[in-house]
């Protein structure tokens, strides 16, 4: 069974890397795809289904609402969905909450788009810088399982998704993002493992 979701990762993972723009890793190998997959808090096949979720998510986009596909990016951990990113008109935000919300496997949308113009490249430049930092750091730090956390930076807010081994790892994580040049606010949507 493993070696059959091991393949099927592969396979799923990497035209949704490509869709992407990068976005997911791609993972060479069925192998390395199993080692991803079961060293995450969520294990290979959620891992498969949260992609095969983001695949559709920017499938649907493309297809229906191109004009938005740029500016939305798309989190899935465990079937919620985190939409961050701009879109230019409310209506817009709706429109991507519903499409999101046609996806089968979807058990939560978490709406953080905002309404108005696109940023300005030095600002998106910046959220960028950010968010690699703070991956950085996350890889660098050896109390925390930084496999299990997504990162998106907005505006120089910094959206957290993903599972804490416990509180003590997320204030980590939190304290981390708050350290870093830029960092207007946090935002986390982590569940914590072990609340004890």
């Amino acid at each position: 069974m493993w070696k059959f979701l091991a393949i099927r990762a592969v396979a799923l993972l990497a035209p949704v890397a490509l869709a992407l723009g990068g976005c997911v890793p791609l993972i060479a190998g069925a192998g390395g795809a199993a080692a991803v997959g079961a060293s995450q808090d969520r294990g290979l096949e959620q891992a498969v289904d949260d992609n095969e979720i983001a695949f559709e998510i920017n499938r649907k986009l493309l297809a229906g609402h191109s004009n938005l596909y740029s500016g939305v990016s798309t989190q899935v951990r465990k079937g919620r969905v985190l939409l961050t990113g701009r879109v230019p008109a409310q209506e817009d935000r709706i429109a991507v909450t519903r499409l999101v919300w046609s996806i089968g496997g979807v058990k939560e949308v978490i709406n953080e788009l905002h309404v108005g113009k696109e940023g300005s490249f030095p600002q998106s430049v910046n959220d960028t810088t950010i968010s690699t930092k703070l991956r950085g750091r996350l890889v660098g730090d050896s109390n925390v399982s930084g496999i299990n956390y997504s990162i998106e930076t907005v505006d120089g807010v910094v959206y957290l998704m993903g599972t804490a081994r416990d509180r003590a790892e997320l204030d980590r994580v939190i304290a981390h993002a708050r350290d870093i040049k830029g960092v207007r606010n946090v935002v986390s949507y982590v569940d914590v493992k072990n609340r004890g």
